[in-house]
């Protein structure tokens, strides 16, 4: 499929899918590119025994329901943007095979973290948790506690660095969208003392030799972001290397941010792994929207 420059929305009424169709409409309107809002419906299981096939108008009703739905995004949507080119897609069937063929043909897929049909306490359901897997585009997924606030409307665009093959898509993702946004990007790379071999096995790390550490991390860094400067002449770019956890690191650079990207996995996660525990906690964590991206050929 050929891929169109278009942000899609997946809607279901809750108040996280509220928020993302909020901050769809914000991003759709600062790339000057159409919003699609994505819904889908299907026959509870439990009401009809296996066999049986429900009346028509069970399905006109559901049908009519998701299109009185998608009718309410796009007064949400046209709040944000009343400019806005606004369309849509319902079908019925799987929200997770529908959002995944869209993502095919799609610049980003946007969705609230878990919809009106998540267990209490579920933050990251079902449905967002499999598109954020296997989706062919970036993911972002929004919460109901990250509306966008006047404080975060101009924040930073924040990205996790780790020199993995997938953190070096992010970082690409992140200065397009810090363009597009006029936004400042922030660079940060983290690391834990585990993966600093000071001399002497057993011994507290030198003050010197962490100095040596953090220099080098810093050239690295550097050399790696000048490349997509020279892309993105614009962009003002601000590292941050800290010694620290990667998640406790990345929630706090994230605050008043307005999008939060990482990759879907990075160096500590193993070929074939759709999401890394670093991302999975992140997006129940982060203090912003969340992009996750992945590379095509993991």
């Amino acid at each position: 499929m050929t891929q169109e420059d278009i942000v899609v929305v997946a809607v279901d009424g809750s108040p996280a899918s509220d928020n993302a169709v909020r901050w769809a409409a914000n991003t759709a309107m600062k790339r000057n590119i159409p919003l699609r809002l994505a819904a889908a419906y299907s026959m509870p299981q439990f009401l009809y025994a296996e066999g049986m096939v429900p009346p028509q108008e069970v399905f006109d009703e559901l049908q009519r329901e998701t299109l009185q739905t998608v009718d309410r995004a796009r007064e949400i949507a046209l709040e944000v943007a009343p400019d806005l080119h606004i369309g849509h897609a319902v079908a019925e069937g799987s929200a997770i095979d529908m959002l995944l063929e869209m993502s095919k043909e799609s610049t980003m897929v946007v969705m609230g973290s878990r919809g009106l049909s998540g267990i209490s306490g579920m933050v990251l359901g079902s449905v967002s948790g499999a598109v954020v897997s296997h989706a062919s585009c970036p993911v972002v997924v929004v919460r109901e506690d990250n509306a966008v606030t006047e404080a975060n409307k101009y924040g930073p665009v924040v990205v996790g660095v780790d020199g993995s093959e997938v953190s070096r898509r992010a970082t690409e993702v992140a200065f397009e969208e810090a363009a597009a946004r006029g936004a400042e990007l922030h660079a940060v790379h983290t690391w834990v003392d585990t993966q600093i071999q000071g001399p002497g096995a057993g011994y507290a790390v030198s003050e010197d030799h962490w100095k040596a550490v953090r220099a080098e991390k810093d050239e690295l860094l550097s050399s790696y972001l000048n490349e997509l400067s020279e892309q993105y002449p614009d962009v003002v770019v601000k590292k941050a290397i800290t010694r620290d956890r990667p998640v406790r690191a990345l929630a706090a650079a994230a605050q008043g941010a307005q999008l939060l990207v990482t990759g879907s996995h990075g160096r500590g996660g193993f070929k074939g792994m759709l999401l890394g525990s670093t991302s999975r906690a992140l997006l129940q964590e982060a203090p912003c929207p969340m992009m996750v991206v992945r590379t095509q050929d993991l």
